[in-house]
């Protein structure tokens, strides 16, 4: 079995909001596509016209996709100024409606939404997805049913969407909670061998629910286009760091359960409805909350969880090069989530727009771009 090159790729969804009044632009995507395409390299449409999305290169360890998500999101927030407006990444916007946002004018896009309606127009939710590559497809298939276990943990480091038009939900990732109306979302079933992931996938598109396995929207999944696993668990991370960090874990998990598999080793895998009760956990309480440590049937403080996964990839992340990238997970569990930082802020001043000012001036965080 090949060793996989443990390559990274970071894709981020972006609002895109007029700074005036916080809220998001319903028709930005609309007034800079030409011949249905963005013209600026690597940033692209998404299914409603206030999103950018933005896909990074191919890159070898986290120190190179910290310099992709900073070219990134430079390019995006000129971009958007030229319109007088700002990005703010996070999971959900504060305030704004769905109900006001409009679907971006492109096939694909046009086609999810006559195909599940409201289900599609009320995705306004925003991710950060992360690509690892691994090019022996039995070994892939191996990590994405073991790697479920850590889904939830990661969406505790991550979680940035506690409102849901204009209202506090009581939720650290509210998102999580919008995206599990889509088929064929959520954590995925357990597969044993790459066969029996192309027999579901084959049987779905001869039973004429999809056309193809990009319409596959687990929480991680094989990539339809690349030789990468993508976890697509993570809401949309606010800090630059907070991308890096989650891109570090993801790549160090993957080499972490390829060294178990040279020593004839594996972690164990636990059922989808544990792991679905971990994840609503997460989504519910962040880093604040408790996860049930499947291994031995109890609750465990998130923190602690975490602290082990961390601890689980120590002896590979010094040759990955991405040990402080990894051990940021430390200040999100001292300092607390985008979705803390979030409520901190509204809690002090009872004001969604204070809240989306912080997100934009976070968002532009260290990339030398001026804030509103």
């Amino acid at each position: 079995m090949k060793a996989p090159s443990l390559t990274l790729g970071i894709e981020e969804e972006y609002q895109v909001v007029d700074p005036a009044t916080g809220s998001l632009d319903p028709f930005y995507i609309t007034r800079i596509i030409q011949d249905g395409k963005v013209t600026v390299k690597g940033i692209q449409p998404e299914l409603h016209q206030s999103t950018v999305e933005v896909g990074s290169e191919v890159c070898r360890n986290s120190t190179e996709i910290r310099a992709e998500v900073l070219r990134l999101r430079r390019a995006v927030i000129e971009l958007a100024e030229r319109e007088d407006l700002a990005i703010v990444a996070s999971g959900t916007h504060p305030f704004s409606s769905w109900m006001d946002s409009m679907i971006t004018p492109l096939e694909r896009y046009l086609g999810l939404e006559e195909n599940l309606q409201d289900v599609a127009r009320r995705n306004l939710i925003f991710g950060t997805h992360v690509h690892v590559g691994i090019e022996d497809r039995d070994f892939l298939i191996d990590v994405m049913r073991v790697v479920r276990y850590f889904l939830p943990h990661l969406l505790a480091l991550s979680g940035s969407s506690p409102f849901w038009m204009g209202r506090d939900t009581g939720l650290k990732s509210y998102r999580a909670s919008v995206w599990r109306t889509f088929p064929r979302a959520g954590v995925p079933p357990a597969f044993y061998t790459w066969a029996e992931y192309e027999y579901l996938i084959s049987t779905l598109i001869r039973g004429k629910s999809m056309e193809d396995p990009s319409k596959i929207w687990w929480d991680v999944r094989p990539s339809h286009f690349y030789p990468t696993l993508e976890f697509r668990i993570c809401d949309q991370c606010t800090r630059v760091d907070e991308v890096v960090c989650m891109a570090a874990l993801c790549q160090a998990l993957v080499a972490k359960l390829w060294k178990l598999r040279q020593d004839n080793l594996t972690f164990r895998f636990y059922s989808l409805t544990l792991l679905a009760e971990n994840k609503f956990r997460a989504a519910r309480y962040g880093v604040d909350g408790k996860l049930i440590d499947l291994g031995k049937s109890v609750e465990v403080p998130t923190r602690i969880m975490i602290d082990e996964m961390v601890d689980f990839v120590d002896d590979v992340v010094d040759d990955l090069g991405s040990r402080s990238d990894v051990e940021y997970a430390y200040r999100i569990l001292e300092e607390g989530s985008s979705a803390d930082r979030q409520l901190g802020v509204f809690r002090e001043g009872q004001d969604m727009k204070a809240v989306v000012r912080h997100l934009i001036r976070e968002t532009a965080e260290g990339t030398g771009c001026r804030s509103v």
